[in-house]
């Protein structure tokens, strides 16, 4: 339990946070979980991984009228994943030869709830074939629980792969993302390997919700099941570079001997950085959580030293690929995770290139 006080317009926990157990969400299925738990769900997920790698084919069938797509995003912040999502995804569609419309909005991460609500209920208003949307609060879960029982639209959730255990037979059309708990792990790898023997850190998370569950508790708890790193704070933030800047800067005076902050997405992580930049401190490492261009570019300048990168465009491609079975009358996957590698700033600029060129092969580099 965390237990935490409120400052500075954030949760700060005065004492080290604590993991929540192995499973770190109880309520959901992790990935790998799932797809060993559903043999068949393994196997379709793989043959679409499959088709996400390779290059298009055609809708096989005839529409007698384009589907109506309506996508609600939480995608003003500086990570670009949510903007090349949709690029990725629009490009796919046109290549499959799927005649479409897409309505989108794009919301903050932790506000614009009122805006949220209404262009949910004006999708399903009008019978949107397909909504794409997002899963982090309570708000999300009970908004999506009226769409499973209620309506006849198919339910696209972004940037979750962990299927909720309570909806058992009633799940979503799909989830699609990276696995959180997967790219938190490769980066626990990294500071297992780069920060100094009883290293002493410090996790910024997101706003409170599912995201910064799935990313900041399952590195607490690896590092902490197999190092001797000491957690000597933790803070919730506004999910905004300034709100990670000012937590940055209070667990920086915290410890004079801080060795790493763990940042659990890209604004939080440029954040970290310039309260880092600022304190003179040159030995504290941080990392980014995305790989998407602005982390990239600080990687390039030494202001992060490791991100975890997606294949951004795998999701795009996947929930694309997925309506095109869905029309042809084929089974589709539950769940799909895109790829990760980790980059450093050691990194040489032709790494950097090879896989620029594949996570944004229909975003653009």
């Amino acid at each position: 339990m965390k237990r935490s006080l409120m400052l500075l317009g954030m949760a700060l926990c005065s004492s080290p946070a604590m993991s929540h157990g192995t499973h770190i969400l109880n309520d959901y299925w992790e990935y790998q979980e799932f797809l060993d738990h559903f043999s068949e769900q393994n196997e379709l997920t793989q043959k679409l991984n499959e088709v996400v790698q390779n290059r298009p084919k055609p809708l096989t069938i005839r529409q007698d009228k384009p589907i109506t797509i309506s996508i609600v995003y939480p995608g003003q912040q500086i990570s670009d994943y949510w903007v090349r999502n949709i690029q990725a995804f629009e490009k796919r569609l046109d290549r499959l030869k799927i005649d479409y419309q897409i309505n989108q909005v794009f919301t903050r991460v932790n506000g614009d709830i009122t805006q949220q609500s209404i262009s949910l209920q004006e999708a399903i208003k009008n019978k949107t074939d397909y909504l794409i949307f997002t899963l982090d609060t309570t708000r999300h879960r009970k908004f999506i629980e009226h769409v499973l029982n209620a309506t006849d639209t198919k339910l696209i959730l972004q940037n979750i792969t962990t299927p909720v255990r309570a909806w058992k037979e009633r799940q979503p059309f799909m989830y699609v993302g990276f696995d959180h708990a997967t790219g938190s792990l490769k980066l626990a790898d990294y500071f297992k390997e780069n920060a100094k023997e009883n290293a002493q850190y410090s996790v910024l998370y997101r706003s409170e919700g599912y995201i910064s569950d799935a990313r900041g508790d399952t590195f607490i708890h690896d590092i902490n099941s197999e190092t001797d790193f000491k957690l000597t704070s933790s803070f919730y933030t506004k999910a905004t570079k300034e709100s990670a800047y000012k937590a940055a800067k209070l667990s920086i005076q915290k410890n004079e001997d801080l060795d790493f902050i763990y940042a659990c997405a890209t604004d939080v992580a440029l954040g970290a950085a310039q309260a880092i930049q600022e304190s003179g401190r040159t030995d504290i490492l941080v990392n980014g959580w995305g790989g998407g261009s602005a982390e990239l570019e600080a990687l390039e300048k030494g202001e992060l030293d490791v991100t975890v990168m997606r294949m951004n465009d795998d999701t795009g491609i996947a929930m694309a690929e997925g309506i095109k079975w869905d029309l042809e009358g084929y089974t589709v996957p539950t769940v799909y995770s895109g790829d990760f590698a980790i980059v450093t700033k050691n990194d040489s600029p032709e790494r950097v290139s090879r896989l620029k060129a594949r996570a944004f092969r229909y975003s653009g580099q």
